[in-house]
């Protein structure tokens, strides 16, 4: 997470301008109409974003302007689909802003790296696996839970550091040719959080996953000659 004071104007209202349309794009995709219909999904989005917003309460904050804390948006976007979860990372936003402990001004920027790049990264990974139709449960354990958060952690990490170098208002630290290594020290973490919230959610409750096809994943282990018997 970025302050806005680290940030050029035109960055700023880049962020804002990139969020704002997917946010507006997420609101005409989302499913209001089961959504309003359906209890259970109403409960799941409302814990949803408790939960991100506590998640993102357990946070490190440097003298610098700069913040850290775990996204768990792969979780998210896997449990209610992109649309749900663009809105339930904009509701987390709002709890920290409301609270003091996010700026109004950097809160396009820091909605693009840590909701939008994330959610992206996941349904494109979930896009890929459903097009392969493997019947492994474990490869949609893998490649869309463990890989997808890895990866956007590194995609939010890269992207926000571009926007530092980009910008020259933070000072690079001199060991920056040494972040490859630390990266893999942040994706894994990550990894680990939402790999096994998803592999807790398939085993005891996987008609919460909107993603998750249960009819090929979960179906009975009978060869295609016994069919018939």
């Amino acid at each position: 997470m970025i302050a806005s004071n680290l940030l050029a104007f035109s960055t700023l209202f880049g962020g804002w301008l990139i969020y704002g349309l997917a946010l507006l794009w997420a609101v005409a995709r989302a499913p209001w109409v089961e959504l309003f219909s359906d209890l259970r999904r109403q409960h799941l989005l409302f814990g949803t974003m408790l939960a991100l917003f506590l998640l993102w309460l357990v946070r490190r904050d440097f003298d610098s302007g700069l913040s850290y804390h775990f996204i768990g948006m792969t979780a998210v976007t896997l449990l209610l689909d992109w649309p749900l979860a663009v809105l339930a990372g904009l509701a987390a936003q709002l709890g920290l802003l409301a609270i003091g402990r996010m700026d109004l001004a950097s809160l396009g920027v820091n909605g693009v790296l840590l909701v939008l790049i994330p959610v992206l990264v996941t349904e494109l990974c979930a896009i890929r696996v459903e097009r392969a139709q493997p019947r492994n449960l474990f490869v949609y354990i893998f490649f869309c839970g463990f890989f997808p958060a890895a990866l956007a952690t590194l995609m939010t990490l890269l992207g926000g550091l571009a926007l530092l170098w980009m910008d020259g208002l933070f000072p690079m630290p001199p060991w920056l040719d040494d972040f490859a290594g630390y990266l893999w020290l942040v994706a894994f973490p990550e990894a680990f959080i939402n790999g096994t919230i998803v592999t807790a959610l398939v085993v005891f409750y996987p008609d919460w996953l909107e993603t998750f096809n249960r009819s090929r994943y979960l179906q009975a282990p009978w060869k295609e000659g016994d069919r018939g018997e």
